[in-house]
């Protein structure tokens, strides 16, 4: 089951605004391409001049249907969590649209020609198969939803092996719309439809991560969870499908995907840090510099690759903008929690000095200027001099995140960012007043960066296909060892046997269906025509393509005077 396509959460308004937009976008490409062949179709003047004329509005009418899907795949806020606690918003993905589909007349041509059964008796299968596929359209946002996507992708791969012959197409288009733009492709290829329904498994773990209460470990531990298969979706994707016509589906797109993605586990991690290290000691407050400084080193990829040529264009601008102040608010904490460390906590003695040293001497890019690290770390008032150049870097960094921030129409009306980037530089300024001294004549220096380091790398999660276990919705078909797309076999040949003096004169071998392996020259099986490599799909009327090698044996021991009727098919 889907979720009810008619209930009107926040959620499915957005899904049915997407829908409403890509189907308008759609129509004016349609009116777009039939203009540009009339234009370079007529010779007439004026024609020329109207359609021109009807160009430009067409085009003027997909630039503002674009930027309406711009600020719909902008709306993050839909989708993350309604607790009271201030978390900073994640970006999740919409699900890619899809057209209905009507499988039933070529699937029972199919059946017919190919299998040369009665289509009309696998309409049951049938209509499973499209009801399953329109429940897919509109999955619930939990791990339900999950399992219906990868039970309709797991389904796909029988789909394939019975409907899918290498040389012949079925004859079916599947359209799918593109996420970040609304423009329509269409592909006879099942590769298509796998790597779309890849793609929305991808995009639901994205929805699925933004709406967990990342205020207390478990909606923590969710989301990290959340992310990191939506980053092994997008991964898998890349890896297994090339050539997709719709740019959200592009190596590009999926590698910025799939890089976004492991920056939000990196700053689940460094949330789920500041829980965990709740001790207010100096080497916690430099891991969570050093925790901060990797957020903003993956946040930094990822605005570099959202900003690279062909990415850039599609790729909304509230996204990069996000990422780009995510970038630098991170930078600001990293200082912030490494003049934290130098300012309120006690120098070393000589006991903690050789372990304090230790974790110092790989904290910074480059060693700041000034005194050896023993006097600095024993020196409260060296400690407050680089402890102050770091805050003075971090109010910098803040800053600019706040006037990156303001850049951005969308994320302006975004209160909850607005209220963490102001929070956090609130925290910079009160703490840099409490250590600034009137009496301090000496310039504050530049304090150089902090290297990088997290106690949780992300992992890429690959979806685990086997956790959803489905039947062949198409098995009275037989066992696809034999019938499938792929194999073609001589019309089934009836034949009666009787039993000779030494049995029927054929040898068997094998399970669903059983094999002849061999016939005895003179025997009644050759002289009725039977060959080796024949398969025997029924005993008396009774089906036996599913049969074992036993069941069979049984079958053509049981038969009295009047012989055997056999039903074999040659491939």
């Amino acid at each position: 089951q889907g979720c009810d396509p008619f209930a009107q959460t926040q959620r499915s308004k957005l899904q049915h605004r997407r829908a409403r937009i890509n189907q308008q976008i759609n129509k004016e490409m349609r009116m777009r391409a039939g203009a540009e062949n009339l234009f370079r179709a007529t010779s007439n003047h004026k024609v020329k001049e109207t359609v021109a004329l009807e160009l430009s509005y067409v085009n003027s009418n997909l630039q503002l249907l674009k930027e309406e899907l711009e600020e719909l795949n902008s709306s993050v806020d839909v989708y993350q969590n309604d607790s009271e606690s201030i978390s900073v918003p994640m970006i999740p993905l919409g699900l890619k649209e899809t057209k209905e589909l009507d499988l039933l007349a070529p699937l029972k041509d199919f059946i017919s020609d190919h299998y040369r059964e009665e289509g009309i008796l696998f309409e049951k299968e049938i209509k499973e198969f499209m009801e399953l596929r329109q429940a897919m359209r509109t999955p619930s946002r939990n791990e339900a939803g999950i399992e219906l996507l990868m039970e309709y992708y797991n389904q796909l791969y029988f789909f394939d092996s019975r409907f899918f012959p290498p040389t012949k197409s079925l004859g079916v288009f599947f359209h799918w719309y593109d996420s970040l733009t609304g423009v329509p492709s269409h592909q006879r290829a099942l590769a298509f439809e796998k790597g779309s329904v890849l793609f929305n498994i991808g995009a639901l773990h994205t929805q699925i991560g933004a709406r967990q209460d990342r205020a207390a470990l478990p909606g923590l531990n969710q989301a990290i969870d959340a992310f990191q298969k939506a980053a092994g979706a997008f991964n898998y994707l890349k890896e297994n499908f090339s050539n997709a016509p719709s740019l959200d589906m592009s190596a590009a797109s999926l590698n910025m995907l799939v890089r976004l993605m492991v920056a939000q586990v990196q700053e689940c991690v460094f949330e789920k840090m500041t829980f965990l290290r709740a001790q207010h000691d100096f080497l916690t407050r430099l891991q969570l510099a050093q925790e901060a400084a990797r957020v903003e080193d993956v946040y930094s990829l990822v605005h570099q690759t959202m900003t690279q040529a062909h990415v850039k264009d599609y790729v909304p601008f509230s996204w990069t903008t996000m990422v780009h102040v995510k970038s630098e608010h991170f930078k600001a904490l990293s200082h912030y929690f490494a003049a934290i460390a130098l300012c309120d906590c006690p120098a070393a003695s000589d006991a903690e000095l050789p372990e304090h040293e230790k974790a110092f001497i790989q904290f910074h890019v480059t060693m700041p200027e000034g005194p050896s690290l023993r006097v600095l770390l024993q020196d409260p008032e060296e400690r407050r001099k680089l402890g102050k150049a770091h805050l003075k870097k971090a109010i910098m960094k803040h800053e600019e995140a706040m006037r990156i921030h303001g850049l951005c129409k969308i994320l302006r009306k975004m209160d909850i960012l607005q209220e963490v980037l102001s929070f956090a530089h609130k925290c910079s300024l009160s703490k840099y007043s409490e250590i600034d001294h009137e009496e301090d004549f000496f310039e504050t220096g530049d304090a150089p960066d902090i290297h990088p380091k997290t106690h949780q790398k992300p992992e890429i999660k690959s979806p685990n296909f086997s956790q959803v276990k489905v039947t062949d919705l198409f098995h009275r078909l037989g066992p696809l060892s034999v019938f499938s797309a792929k194999n073609k076999w001589y019309p089934a040949r009836r034949v009666h046997l009787m039993r000779g003096e030494n049995g029927f004169g054929f040898t068997l071998r094998g399970d669903s269906p059983v094999l002849i392996a061999g016939v005895i020259p003179g025997g009644c099986a050759a002289e009725a025509g039977l060959k080796e490599g024949d398969y025997i799909i029924s005993v008396n009327g009774k089906d036996c393509k599913w049969s074992k090698h036993a069941e069979v044996v049984q079958l053509l021991k049981s038969t009295g005077e009047e012989g055997v009727e056999i039903t074999v098919i040659t491939l």
